[in-house]
């Protein structure tokens, strides 16, 4: 198996699990490293957000000693804020600086995938946290309204970064736009540093196709109910041969999840149903039962 090292940190596979918003808490982030993710993210946090803290954020930065190597994933407008946040940092194998978020408060925030406008100033970050002694990455689109990708890998690289995860959108481009794959060869001719592939990664056969050009992949959606996909995906990269999927199996995962949130205190009904809903797939009536779920009113 295909092993990578960023920075300091040993990988044992070349599977990522993607920070999610309302997904990526330490509950969900211990059940996909059982089935085989090799490193996760908390969910993108903002550094004002950081600075001040509160029980929001404890919650979202909520880790053990089973959670690692753990990437804490922070995004920001202002330099000055990154600088008041070193020290909270120290405690990750990474910290991932994301320029690709395309949601519409973080770009009018002016952080997130906003970013991709101003490759000097992604650089600064970078540089400052690795002048601080931090495995430090990045997560970024192929550009804003406009492909700026090369140019930007470039200095994100000539500042430092142990590693990129390039998502092979522009953050104008909507999910029903099919992820550019062309564009990670390109990009890994101009750097030396890891190239982790993202987009549009929904079976083995997908993650052995950007493996073929990138050093990892990163899985975002196709992980939200199912993260047995890590274990699927290295099944098939070893054997050849897809896994069934098991939905017996998948539903027993979930009651998992529940347990876990319970004793993390991390309960909350709209999680439990957004993520609920997702495990809720690959039987008959289907459909039915995730409407019946929706419906409930309470743990």
């Amino acid at each position: 198996m295909k092993k990578l090292k960023i920075g300091n940190v040993k990988l044992e596979n070349p599977l990522f699990l993607a920070p999610m918003v309302d997904v990526s808490n330490l509950a969900y982030r211990l059940l996909c490293r059982k089935y085989g993710a090799a490193i996760c993210y908390t969910e993108m946090l903002q550094a004002e957000g950081l600075i001040h803290g509160g029980a929001r954020m404890k919650s979202k930065t909520l880790t053990n000693k089973e959670d690692k190597p753990l990437g804490i994933q922070i995004t920001g407008r202002r330099i000055s804020d990154f600088k008041k946040i070193i020290p909270k940092l120290y405690s990750y194998e990474l910290v991932d600086l994301n320029c690709g978020c395309p949601g519409h408060l973080t770009v009018v925030h002016g952080s997130g995938s906003y970013l991709m406008k101003s490759p000097e100033k992604i650089a600064s970050i970078i540089k400052l946290l690795k002048d601080n002694s931090l495995t430090t990455t990045a997560k970024i689109r192929l550009g804003f309204n406009k492909n700026n990708v090369i140019e930007v890998v470039k200095k994100i690289e000539k500042a430092g970064a142990d590693c990129v995860t390039v998502h092979a959108r522009l953050a104008s481009q909507k999910r029903g736009v099919p992820a550019d794959w062309k564009w990670f060869s390109k990009i890994k001719k101009k750097i030396g540093i890891p190239l982790i592939g993202n987009g549009d990664v929904f079976a083995p056969k997908d993650a052995e196709k950007l493996l073929e050009v990138c050093d990892g992949v990163m899985i975002a959606r196709a992980a939200i109910g199912n993260p047995m996909i890590f274990e699927n995906i290295l099944h098939y990269l070893k054997t050849g041969k897809e896994k069934k999927f098991d939905y017996k199996k998948n539903l027993k995962i979930y009651l998992e999840y529940i347990k876990l949130a319970k004793k993390y205190d991390l309960l909350n009904t709209s999680n439990l149903k957004y993520i609920g809903g997702k495990f809720l797939r690959g039987f008959q009536k289907a459909p039915e039962k995730r409407n019946e779920f929706m419906k409930l009113k309470n743990y």
